[in-house]
């Protein structure tokens, strides 16, 4: 619609398309229109009072044919132009180009590339509740951006390097059995890993032992990159089976180890730029210029930190992918630690260092709990999305038991449940998971946009019996005329926009907020609309506008990476 009004009034404003479109707004009620443009902005460049200026514009629009451009009627209020579309023609131009051809304009991303680092768990650990945030709002903001048109490198950056390993090998020489870790992989491990802790408060030269066993690694040494291997791969294993479960895939799977022999480069360039400086034996960058303290670089016994391997996989990217955007979506207790690097990158001239950007996001408990690794008390993932398919379960067999392919259906809406309760929020926010409230058919909830679905999917296949179907070719019809079906046409014409907002704020709350409101929306029309009545023509005006609205919601959902069962 405003792609609609802003071609028009070229042809009557001095004033190209890019800068009319930020000055176009939505009326706050539809009896004030369905687009407004202000005129307050061109007071200063024409001299003249806002009302005159709307009046002038006003004059030379009703001298074109406003009809070619699907608009009824324009009127002045002051210092507003308000656009009034016809709806019936409207609605059945968008009805008839679908899903594929109304994304096709909006293909913001035609010729770019981001790469989206997400998930990025520790080897040799189970993965966490709160792990759930960063797999999800990266893969659904990889998603979005690949819906506009962007090339997407979805990268999962592993915690696979560092002292823990060196302790977590010493503690598998010492007590680990290798058919209980081959048996149950990460259990043995974290408890391993537990056990070493627990261990060297008594015995500290444990902690020395560990170093040894990481510096062997760093080094090359045969049996300790073999057990280090073997980590890895049974990580991998299991969170693959994860992976696949929320409807989550990877192009890269690079871990800090894979730019352990990359640092000493990265080191080189910063001191050929001439900032590196001595503290305390350690290498650093200052920052004083942003108010931060100095990035270390190296530390004084040598070693590489996270910065170092962060910069190194930065300049990979820059090399490999010559990103418009490189997205980091990672906690934000991280802040400081991506403000350092991305200043840093900076400060060595790298132009790239503008495009990237800390996607953070704040914690998720399940009924206040949250749990720590190194203690022992995490609270699993997988036994979560487990406990969520049960209740999922539970709920069909009270409710349709006779469903086919129910534990499919039990999947999608209780992995969707707890899915769409993290994405629903703006993802700095912290979360406090709830069952009651994630599960219920009504309200804010995954399960409502899926049964909701699920609802205009048994309409259409009711349609499909009595020979009634969403056709191609959309007659406008005066069905569309009425308030509750122009609100939800007016939606949908939104969409593209919704998505191209959720990757301005990076923030995947915009996609469920706005499958929230359709929902609602339809289920309005529904209650105040018969779909099946003796005018055949009209059944085929509904059934298509209730097509594009499951086909949008499917779309939606699959963004957030949730499955839309037909039938719950």
């Amino acid at each position: 619609m405003k792609q609609h009004v802003v071609q028009l009034l070229t042809n009557v404003v001095e004033l190209t398309e890019t800068e009319i479109l930020p000055l176009i707004e939505t009326p706050p009620s539809r009896e004030q229109g369905d687009i407004a443009f202000p005129c307050f902005q061109l007071a200063k460049k024409f001299r003249q009072a806002p009302p005159q200026i709307a009046q002038q514009i006003l004059d030379k629009l009703n001298q074109l044919p406003l009809d070619d451009f699907g608009i009824k009627e324009v009127k002045q209020v002051g210092p507003y132009l308000n656009f009034f579309f016809d709806r019936k023609q409207y609605a059945s131009h968008l009805l008839e180009q679908g899903m594929e051809s109304l994304l096709s304009s909006t293909q913001i991303g035609e010729g770019k590339t981001v790469v989206v680092e997400y998930s990025s768990p520790n080897i040799a650990k189970h993965f966490q509740v709160y792990h759930i945030r960063s797999t999800m709002i990266g893969q659904s903001l990889a998603n979005t951006y690949a819906a506009l048109g962007y090339k997407v490198e979805k990268m999962n950056h592993l915690g696979d390097w560092g002292t823990q390993f060196g302790k977590l090998t010493a503690a598998f020489l010492k007590w680990g059995d290798e058919e209980k870790v081959k048996e149950n992989p990460l259990s043995e491990l974290v408890a391993l890993y537990v056990k070493f802790h627990e261990e060297a408060e008594n015995h500290p030269e444990l902690v020395d032992e560990g170093r040894m066993w990481f510096k062997k690694l760093e080094d090359g040494d045969e049996e300790a990159v073999r057990i280090w291997q073997w980590f890895k791969d049974e990580s991998l294993k299991v969170f693959e089976r994860l992976y696949s479960q929320l409807n989550v895939s990877f192009d890269h799977y690079l871990g800090e180890s894979f730019y352990s022999n990359k640092m000493d480069d990265v080191i080189q360039k910063i001191k050929e730029k001439d900032l590196l400086e001595e503290s305390d034996g350690a290498l650093v960058v200052r920052l004083d210029e942003q108010n931060i303290p100095p990035c270390i670089i190296q530390k004084s016994d040598g070693a590489s930190i996270y910065a170092t391997r962060d910069l190194a996989s930065a300049l990979y990217r820059e090399e490999q992918f010559h990103p418009d955007k490189i997205l980091y979506v990672v906690d934000q207790r991280q802040a400081l630690h991506f403000q350092q690097v991305f200043s840093v990158l900076k400060k060595m001239d790298y132009a790239f260092a503008d495009g990237c950007e800390h996607i953070a996001f704040g914690f998720m408990t399940i009924q206040g709990k949250i749990g720590s690794t190194r203690k022992g008390d995490g609270l699993l993932l997988d036994e979560v999305l487990d406990y969520a398919v049960e209740r999922a379960m539970n709920i069909i067999e009270e409710k349709n038991p006779n469903l086919e392919n129910k534990h499919e259906v039990a999947q999608a809406i209780g992995i969707g449940a707890i899915v769409f309760n993290d994405l629903k929020h703006h993802r700095t926010h912290n979360i406090d998971f709830n069952w009651d409230e994630a599960f219920t058919f009504e309200g804010k909830t995954g399960p409502y946009v899926q049964y909701t679905h699920a609802r205009i999917k048994s309409l259409l296949r009711r349609a499909s019996e009595e020979e009634a179907t969403a056709s191609q070719s959309v007659t406008p019809h005066p069905s569309y005329e009425s308030d509750v079906a122009w609100d939800m046409i007016y939606a949908l014409q939104q969409y593209p926009s919704v998505l191209v907002e959720t990757t301005k704020k990076n923030d995947p709350s915009q996609i469920a907020k706005y499958l929230l409101e359709l929902c609602q929306l339809f289920n309005r029309y529904y209650a105040q609309e018969r779909f099946f009545v003796e005018d055949k023509a009209e059944v085929q005006a509904k059934i298509a506008l209730a097509s594009h609205v499951a086909s949008t919601l499917k779309h939606g959902l699959e963004l957030l990476s949730i499955k839309a069962p037909d039938a719950i």
